[in-house]
């Protein structure tokens, strides 16, 4: 009766801690840029025939284009995480990011215990790397076998989420 009690309870405790727990989300999305609207009766088709009005044409199209670029440039972004120190060693990932799309992830340090933690890094961390670029968050699984890899490059990606979109 005791045992059944403390099993009741210890389940209890571990089902109010799961529910309690709070992931951090990415930040809410922000709107892509819009493109400047252009002056009545100015479509290049209606430009074209003379030479100034072809070079006119041709200068505002090359104008309303160079903003774009830069906006497009401006907007990628790169963070890099802290480093985690798991039992194999350090683990720091640097994420860019275009509005709130993650669209790389770099490794700038992985574990290193020697060749058995290289061969598990070899292999997890690609994995990694590609359920980031699909979850578009740091809720991703851990790699079997590669534990410590793991838990270090999530934690460093979360830091480096956080940094983003505080």
């Amino acid at each position: 009766m005791r045992r059944a009690l403390l099993t009741l309870g210890g389940t209890v405790a571990g089902l109010a801690a799961l529910l309690s727990f709070k992931s951090h989300p990415l930040a809410a999305q922000t709107p892509a840029p819009s493109r400047p609207p252009t002056p009545a009766g100015t479509s290049p088709a209606a430009t074209s025939g003379t030479g100034s009005g072809s070079a006119a044409a041709a200068a505002r199209k090359t104008a309303t284009a160079a903003p774009k670029a830069s906006a497009a440039a401006a907007a990628a972004r790169t963070v890099t995480g802290t480093v985690v120190n798991t039992q194999r060693g350090p683990m720091q990932v640097q994420v860019t990011l275009v509005g709130t799309k993650i669209t790389k992830v770099t490794v700038l340090q992985q574990t290193d215990d020697g060749p058995e933690s290289d061969q598990i890094d070899a292999t997890a961390i690609p994995q990694l790397t590609s359920e980031t670029l699909a979850a578009q968050s740091a809720r991703i699984d851990a790699v079997s076998g590669a534990s410590y890899t793991s838990s270090g490059y999530i934690q460093s990606l979360q830091s480096a989420l956080d940094q983003a979109n505080g």
